[in-house]
């Protein structure tokens, strides 16, 4: 029989656990609109999607799916394959049952895409940032992180030993400094987005010559993030989900955006977004860094590989990149065309050239109204504030998209106009 005692024990510590639990939820201040925030698809992710309890499709403005592969009938045949000739996965970690061929194969190629010598496959990228630091860096290192990093990267700090320096976000006399007194570190490693995910603004990981001549009048306007390293003898690591298949003349992310290919020593990335939008993530680097991560990494020792569907999709998605993909110049014609039509009419947006967009609020509330005005017009979007941004910095994040269509974006930026003006939100419309 079982203890009555114990029973109520267990009662009586599922009632403080629910009290405790409410009394973070009142804390936090979320709104029943907010509580709401997670939508329920009924749908796939594409240019419109079916969200439970509505009618009518949505035009789709919030998701990480940039190049529309998300449905793609090529990836989805190649992990269709995949399954019928592998099954779901292999059910465990790698190290205990063995691993795929598809699985070396992937790594191979995210490593010849990136200019590296071996790669790593992790569940996610959030995983790959969380086994990266603690597996290589000492007490006797530092770790410099620019002040908006993803919370995956600062989460990953946190759990290694080395010293924590941040610099003031996109700051390279703030980086400088702090470089120049750590000069006595064993190892250096500077840590940043390649593209931040709430802003759309790349890393300055090298000037080109024509934002060099524009800045002439700036003091520090030479410092760049891989010079500062060649001078300081630091290591220079990227966190690319929004960059991979995204930017770049091939979609080779930051690095071949600034031109920095071969100069960056550390890249982790995810496949849940521009390629195809599953799941997975990855770090590429030198061989030993690779080696060291499969016997250290505790989130690839302690977790279960990646599905056969997830590798093989995303194989055939690089495969598509490196033979020339058209959709990128679809993406970023498709962003253009939204960046121009919203300042034109009066927007403030975050300046970059990036499809991720964000149109400036500033107040939290504004942005929840707009996001809900915007639902009105059967458009999804992102409403982002503290602590998500910066105080005073709340936004809606737009992500633009190669499956949608120049009538999609249209209708965007004439949605957001009726949704400003009945929200009553003040727009400097250019003449």
């Amino acid at each position: 029989m079982s203890d009555p005692t114990n029973q109520n024990g267990q009662r009586r510590a599922i009632r403080a656990l629910k009290e405790r639990v409410n009394k973070q939820l009142s804390n936090t201040k979320i709104t029943d609109y907010k509580q709401m925030h997670e939508q329920t698809l009924i749908s796939s992710q594409g240019a419109r999607v079916l969200i439970e309890g509505r009618k009518e499709p949505l035009l789709n403005f919030s998701s990480n799916n940039y190049l529309g592969l998300a449905t793609s009938p090529e990836l989805l045949k190649a992990s269709s394959a995949a399954i019928d000739e592998r099954g779901l996965g292999a059910a465990s970690a790698r190290f205990i049952c063995g691993t795929f061929d598809i699985h070396r194969e992937l790594e191979g190629q995210i490593a010849r895409f990136h200019n590296q010598e071996a790669a790593i496959l992790y569940a996610s990228c959030f995983d790959a940032n969380v086994g990266l630091f603690d597996a290589f860096l000492t007490a006797d290192d530092v770790v410099l992180s620019d002040s908006l990093n993803h919370a995956s990267i600062i989460d990953g700090i946190r759990l290694c030993r080395a010293k924590r320096l941040i610099y003031n976000h996109l700051d390279l006399q703030d980086l400088e400094d702090k470089l120049a007194s750590c000069k006595d570190a064993n190892l250096k490693l500077i840590a940043t987005d390649g593209v931040f995910s709430m802003n759309g603004e790349v890393a300055p990981l090298r000037y080109d010559q024509r934002e060099k001549r524009a800045r002439k009048a700036i003091s520090g306007f030479d410092r760049e993030i891989c010079n500062l390293a060649e001078k300081y003898e630091a290591l220079v690591f990227i966190d690319e989900c929004h960059a991979t298949g995204i930017i770049g003349k091939t979609g080779r992310g930051s690095e071949e955006y600034c031109d920095t290919i071969c100069r960056v020593d550390i890249i982790n990335s995810s496949l849940g977004k521009a390629l195809g939008g599953a799941s997975g993530g990855y770090t590429t680097g030198c061989k030993e860094l690779i080696d060291l991560l499969r016997q250290k990494s505790r989130p690839y020792i302690f977790s279960s590989t990646l599905s056969s569907s997830v590798v093989a999709a995303a194989s055939k998605a690089f495969d598509m990149l490196l033979k020339g993909c058209p959709l990128l110049k679809t993406l970023h014609e498709n962003a253009r065309a939204f960046r121009k039509g919203m300042l034109e009419a009066g927007f403030e947006l975050i300046p970059s050239d990036h499809p991720l967009i964000a149109v400036l609020t500033k107040e939290r509330d504004t942005a929840e109204r707009l996001e809900r005005a915007m639902l009105d017009e059967n458009v999804l979007v992102s409403a982002m504030s503290f602590p998500v941004v910066p105080k005073g910095q709340a936004r809606i994040r737009v992500v633009i998209s190669a499956c949608h269509s120049p009538a999609d974006v249209r209708a965007c930026v004439d949605a957001f106009v009726v949704a400003a003006n009945r929200i009553g939100l003040e727009l400097n419309a250019r003449r």
